[in-house]
């Protein structure tokens, strides 16, 4: 039998139901649907993978210390957006708990990414512009993996576009949900 993860044909669109079948069937890998179309992820680095674990930690570590209604979770689960299934790095959702068998985190206030080299461009780019259509979006962090650099880009108030800081050290404030995480936590010397 053939493996389903090589029997997709090129630029072939699919929806999030058909999606959502095809993955759980996939034995390894992981993907994510950007437009309708599958698109495979590339194994981890090291340092990728341990800059989104301290991330996590920061973000979980500041929801407990403020006692928030708030949960944070690392990649795997999705944020829907439009015709597009996206695996940001860490998600933070604040209200009630999502239910055990659920795939999406509805409502994402915070969405992470770190950058890895095959999608820095869609990171600053791409998902930027997708994140921000959900309007409880209200930050958007990227991170670099490899040096101690961050970008968070926080919808204004007033609704009316996105403002964006790029930081090499300090804390970056999360308001709404009213927490904070540094750089320090997140790139340890």
């Amino acid at each position: 039998m053939a493996n389903p993860a090589f029997e997709l044909e090129p630029d072939a669109r699919m929806s999030r139901e058909d999606y959502r079948r095809w993955t759980e069937s996939q034995p390894r890998g992981r993907f994510e649907r950007i437009d309708g179309q599958v698109v495979a992820m590339a194994p981890e680095r090291a340092h990728h993978a341990n800059r989104k674990a301290l991330i996590w930690l920061a973000l979980r570590q500041a929801v407990a210390a403020a006692g928030l209604p708030c949960h944070v979770f690392p990649d795997g689960m999705t944020v829907e957006v439009d015709d597009s299934d996206l695996e940001p790095d860490a998600i933070l959702h604040c209200g009630e708990m999502v239910p055990g068998n659920a795939t999406a985190v509805p409502q994402p206030m915070v969405v992470v990414e770190v950058l890895s080299p095959t999608t820095r461009g869609d990171g600053l780019t791409r998902k930027l512009v997708a994140f921000f259509r959900v309007p409880s979006v209200q930050h958007y962090l990227v991170f670099w993996a490899d040096r101690p650099q961050a970008i968070h880009h926080r919808r204004r108030e007033d609704g009316q576009g996105i403002d964006t800081r790029v930081m090499t050290d300090g804390a970056i404030r999360l308001d709404p949900p009213g927490i904070a995480v540094t750089l320090a936590e997140i790139y340890p010397v």
